[in-house]
C-alpha cells in the first residue's frame, strides 16, 4: 500500500491570515477551524499549518519562546486538539513547523544558557570567544544582515544566530539537545499530530572548528541586496553530521503510523543535492523542498533538469514541489511575465504540480490566483523587508489575509484590523464569488484535484521527459498499463506540437488545447494531458 504522504498534496495554511475569530486583527485556530470546510473541498490530502507555538513574535513565530504551549494570540492547546480531531474527522492530515534549528532569545534555554559558562545549559546554544581584536570568531553572516554573531555581556562570548540576533542557534553538536528536541517532537505527536514540516532542516548543524566561509565562486549577474548572498555557506550550514541526526528524527517518527516531515532546504548552491541526500532510503526524512522552483525561472528546461537531476542514478529519495509559500513572491506574480493571463497561468502552474513525479505543496490562497500584494513601507511587518527596502520588499506581499467575502469589510477576514492590509486585487477574487463561478480558478483547482485522484501514474508513476524545444515541456507519467501524455506551452504565443503514437483524446482539465488529426495546438499558457497504453505515446515538437 501507497504512503498517503507519497504523491499527496499538502496545503499551507498561514494562521496569522487565514480567518481571525476574535476580532484582534490576527488569524487564529478558531478561525481555521471554521474553515476546514473550505481546505476539505479543495481535495486535498493534508494541512501544514506554519508556527503556532508561543513566540514573541519578532519573526512571526519562527522565533520558539515554548515549543510545548500554543501562542495565546492563535488560542490554547485546547483549540489545537480540536483542530486536530475535526480536521481528521474530514479526512485531513495535520502537520505542523518544528523551528528548532534556533530558539527565541527569550526561550528559557537560551536564557539559562547565557547566564554563565557554566550552568546545566551552557553548551546548548554556539558559543565562541571574541578574536583577540574583538572581533567574531569568524565571517559567517546572518540571512537578515549583518554578521551572524552577537556579542552577549553576561558570558563575554559571541553566539551564533543565522537569523535575527533576537534568535539564537542551537548547538546540535550537543547530544542533549538533540534529545531534547525529540522530546518537544514527541509531545505533538502523542497529541494526534501528523507529521512536521522542518524548518531550515540544514542549518542544524555548523562547522565545530568555525571556520570561515569562503566567498561565492559566482554571483551569476545578479545584483547582491544582502552580502549573505556573496558568501558559499560551506562551514556555516548543510554539514554532514546533519544526516545521522536527521535519522533519529525519522527514527521517532517510525513510531507513530502515518506521521510524515517535510523538510525546508535554504542552500542556493546544493538545494537539490541535500533534497535527494535527506530523504534517500527508509531512514531519513519521508520528503524534502528547495527553493528550485520558488523563483523566477520560469522554462521547460528548468523545470526538466531539476526533476531528472533529483531523479537521476536510481535514487529513492522523494520531493515536494511547490510554487509559492510564506517566503517568497507568489507565483501569479513571479511568473506574470510569461503569461498573458493570469487565469490562464494560475490553471497552468497548478496542472504542472500536480502532474511532476513528487508530492505536491499548495499555499493558502493559490487555489484563488492570488497575486503578490503591493505592501508599502509604512505597513511592512517583515524584518528582512524593514532591512532592505526597497530592493528586496519582504514577504509581507504574500502574507496577506485571505479574501473570503466581496461584500464584507476586510474581504471577512476579521471584524477587527487586520494585522497586514487586504489590497482591492485580492478582495477581487475572493472565496465566495469564485465558489459561485463554476468556470472560477477556484473551481478549476478542486476539478483537476479531484481528476488527479482517478490516475494512479500522478501519485506514484515514473516520468520520462521527451526533448522538445522551448517554450514546450513534455512528459510520460507511467504506472500499470497506461500512461499519461502531459505537453505544456510556456509562453503566452500559441505553439502546435505534432503526436506521433495511438490515438488520443485530450482529458478534461486540459485548457487552450485542441487536437487536429496528428497536431496539438496549444494557445496562451495551453497545456494537453493525454492517456495512452504504456509505452505507445510519443510526442514530437514542430513549430508552424
Amino acid at each position: 500500500m501507497t504512503e498517503w504522504w507519497r504523491g499527496g498534496v499538502i496545503y499551507q495554511v498561514y494562521p496569522r491570515s487565514f480567518q481571525d475569530s476574535n476580532g484582534d486583527g490576527i488569524g487564529d485556530l478558531a478561525g481555521i477551524i471554521d474553515r476546514l470546510d473550505h481546505i476539505a473541498s479543495l481535495g486535498v490530502d493534508c494541512i501544514w499549518l506554519s508556527p503556532i507555538t508561543q513566540s514573541p513574535q519578532a519573526d512571526m513565530g519562527y522565533d520558539v519562546s515554548d515549543y510545548m504551549q500554543v501562542d495565546p494570540l492563535f488560542g490554547s492547546l485546547q483549540d489545537f486538539d480540536l483542530l486536530i480531531e475535526k480536521a481528521h474527522g474530514l479526512g485531513l492530515k495535520v502537520i505542523m513547523d518544528k523551528v528548532v534549528s534556533h530558539t527565541s532569545s527569550q526561550h528559557p534555554w537560551f536564557l539559562e544558557s547565557a547566564f554563565s559558562r557554566d550552568n546545566a545549559k551552557a553548551d546548548w546554544y554556539v558559543w565562541a570567544d571574541a578574536n583577540p581584536d574583538g572581533t567574531p570568531p569568524n565571517n559567517w553572516l546572518s540571512v537578515f544582515g549583518g554578521s551572524a554573531w552577537e556579542w552577549h555581556t553576561a558570558r563575554r562570548q559571541y553566539y551564533l544566530h543565522n537569523f535575527l540576533t533576537s534568535q539564537p542557534d542551537l548547538n546540535f553538536h550537543n547530544p542533549a539537545v538533540q534529545d531534547a528536541v525529540l522530546e518537544v517532537m514527541r509531545f505533538w505527536l502523542d497529541r494526534g499530530l501528523d507529521g512536521f514540516r522542518l524548518d531550515t532542516v540544514n542549518y542544524y548543524f555548523h562547522d565545530a572548528k568555525l571556520r570561515s566561509n569562503p566567498p561565492l565562486a559566482e554571483l551569476k549577474g545578479k545584483p547582491v541586496t544582502n552580502p549573505y548572498d556573496m558568501q558559499s555557506h560551506k562551514f556555516s550550514k548543510s554539514q554532514e553530521e546533519n544526516v545521522d541526526w536527521l535519522r533519529k528524527v525519522r527514527a521517532l517518527l517510525d513510531d507513530y503510523p502515518d506521521a510524515t516531515t517535510v523538510g525546508e532546504v535554504g542552500d542556493d548552491e546544493r538545494g537539490l543535492e541535500l533534497m535527494r541526500q535527506y530523504t534517500s532510503g527508509s531512514d531519513l526524512l519521508h520528503m524534502c523542498y528547495s527553493f528550485d522552483f520558488l523563483g523566477p525561472k520560469f522554462s521547460a528546461s528548468h523545470f526538466r533538469s531539476k526533476v531528472e537531476a533529483f531523479f537521476s542514478g536510481g535514487e529513492t529519495g522523494w520531493p515536494c514541489w511547490s510554487f509559492s509559500n510564506h517566503d517568497v513572491i507568489r507565483h501569479m506574480s513571479r511568473w506574470a511575465p510569461h503569461s498573458a493571463a493570469p487565469a490562464d497561468l494560475s490553471r497552468q502552474a497548478i496542472a504542472l504540480m500536480l502532474t511532476l513525479k513528487g508530492s505536491a505543496g499548495l499555499y493558502q490562497g493559490e487555489e484563488l490566483g492570488l497575486p503578490e500584494a503591493d505592501i508599502l513601507y509604512e505597513e511592512l511587518t517583515d524584518p528582512r523587508g524593514i532591512r532592505f527596502w526597497p530592493e528586496d520588499k519582504g514577504r509581507d506581499g504574500c502574507r496577506t489575509p485571505m479574501p473570503w467575502h466581496s461584500g464584507l469589510p476586510h474581504a471577512g477576514f476579521t471584524n477587527g484590523t487586520p494585522w497586514l492590509p487586504i489590497k482591492h486585487a485580492a478582495a477581487a477574487l475572493s472565496v465566495d464569488g469564485q465558489n459561485a463561478d463554476p468556470a472560477s480558478i477556484l473551481n478549476y483547482y478542486r476539478a483537476i484535484l479531484s481528476w488527479r485522484k482517478t490516475h494512479p501514474a500522478l501519485r506514484i508513476g515514473d516520468i520520462a521527459f521527451f526533448d522538445c524545444d522551448e517554450p514546450v515541456l513534455a512528459y510520460a507519467r507511467s504506472a500499470g498499463n497506461q500512461d499519461l501524455v502531459c505537453v505544456f506551452n510556456l509562453s503566452p504565443e500559441p505553439r502546435s506540437v505534432a503526436l506521433f503514437g495511438v490515438d488520443l483524446v485530450l482529458e478534461p482539465v486540459s485548457h487552450n488545447a485542441q487536437l487536429s488529426g496528428a497536431t496539438l495546438l496549444l494557445g496562451a499558457n495551453g497545456f494537453a494531458i493525454l492517456p495512452a497504453p504504456a509505452g505507445e505515446g510519443r510526442v514530437s515538437y514542430t513549430l508552424t
